[in-house]
């Protein structure tokens, strides 16, 4: 007999829950812009308060959260080509650096450009969205570890070409002195200072960025593409045959996740004011296939998630942590012959490592991920559920269930 059916009310807590639960999935939009607000009010108030604070001064940890944001850009457009349509793309970061050309392309003294930053943002999109297609295109009949090699040299040849393109692209030194974003009037106090010194302009400039983004993911992924997409991840055969167009449909999922890309990329070369190909190697392609499977694929908000809290590790928590235990004066650990002193360790070095024993203890404690879908956790766990019983009692076999 439950609790209600003894005359007590349920759990109130439980129940406001639930129904917030239910408003947010019935109004994705406003309720991701509700929450970006939220998340943009505390972070600033969480780099402020101990121990936060005790790693790094305030404006470099909003540096970082722009820094994150832009991983974040990165995994959900990612997630899209991978979690929702099942498509294995390991040189992602090819997409990322042809926004990050466009806009110095766009906007720099290298090509005597100057062209405002929010159309720029939208070229740097839609560049990376044809690249995009033009890979597509010729994979589409590849499938599993077929279409990740095409992929991986796609994305090892497109840093090569920009580094030996160097009457368009300064070579190795890269495209340097990119513009900054300007302010469409001019405001009463010196521009230089408040974009060079002060983090807040672009810290607000990729939550706006990152909110669109969300909500244009959400927006997909309830749409009839989404569903196609996961038709195809599903069984492509059979989404064939129910009357899916494969090809437009994955290309689709290349191209807009490519979009995504493009707009991180833009974000990026106006933020670092520099473009070089050494930015776009494979380890970036890596990582954000890392915050994927480590946020969950499928799930937009756990895959940002994901993105964000590794990206923030690596950034910040890796550069400060031997400075850390200094502070707190750690003891050396003896391992047997071994002698392990964590206050000379440079952490930054070791990050590939960490994420492979991630990886490795994911994949055996929680292969759907720390947020996963539904749809995803029911996929990975149905075989641990066993088979539901049969309305008869009985089993395949006929013996009693």
């Amino acid at each position: 007999m439950t609790a209600t059916a003894r005359g007590r009310s349920p759990n109130p807590i439980r129940r406001g829950w639930s129904r917030i639960s239910e408003l947010a999935a019935a109004h994705h939009s406003v309720s991701i812009i509700v929450g970006m607000a939220i998340v943009g009010a505390l972070l600033p108030i969480l780099a402020r308060v101990p121990p936060f604070n005790q790693f790094q001064p305030f404006n470099a940890w909003l540096d970082g959260f722009s820094n994150a944001g832009t991983f974040v850009l990165l995994a959900v457009g990612l997630n899209i080509v991978v979690g929702l349509a099942g498509l294995l793309d390991l040189g992602y970061a090819a997409f990322f650096a042809f926004g990050a050309y466009a806009y110095a392309f766009g906007a720099s003294p290298f090509s005597g450009n100057d062209f405002p930053f929010l159309p720029m943002l939208l070229v740097g999109a839609v560049v990376a969205a044809t690249f995009g297609v033009l890979l597509g295109a010729p994979t589409l009949r590849l499938r599993g570890d077929y279409l990740a090699i095409v992929t991986l040299g796609f994305g090892e040849i497109v840093p090569i070409v920009f580094l030996n393109a160097e009457p368009y692209t300064n070579g190795t030194n890269g495209i340097g002195g990119v513009y900054k974003p300007a302010l469409p009037w001019s405001p009463p106090f010196d521009v230089v200072q408040f974009t060079l010194l002060n983090p807040w302009p672009f810290y607000v400039l990729v939550l706006l960025i990152v909110t669109f983004t969300l909500i244009f993911s959400y927006r997909l992924q309830d749409s009839r593409l989404g569903r196609a997409w996961m038709a195809i991840r599903e069984d492509e055969l059979a989404a064939a045959a129910n009357g899916i167009n494969t090809v437009t449909t994955k290309l689709l999922a290349f191209a807009l996740g490519a979009s995504t890309a493009g707009l991180a990329g833009v974000f990026n070369a106006s933020k670092l004011t520099v473009v070089s190909p050494d930015q776009f190697y494979f380890q970036v392609s890596f990582t954000v296939l890392t915050m994927i499977v480590l946020g969950g694929q499928g799930n937009i908000w756990g895959v940002a998630l994901g993105a964000f809290v590794i990206s923030t590790l690596q950034q910040t928590f890796l550069k400060t942590l031997n400075q850390f235990f200094q502070a707190i004066n750690f003891p050396a650990l003896h391992l047997g012959p071994v002698t392990v002193d964590l206050q000379h360790v440079n952490f930054t070095e070791y990050q590939f490592l960490l994420f492979g024993i991630a990886l490795v203890l994911m994949m055996l404690l929680r292969p759907e991920g720390l947020f996963p879908s539904g749809r995803r956790r029911r996929e990975l766990h149905t075989a641990d559920e066993g088979p539901e019983p049969s309305p008869t009692g009985l089993d395949a076999s006929g013996e009693l269930a």
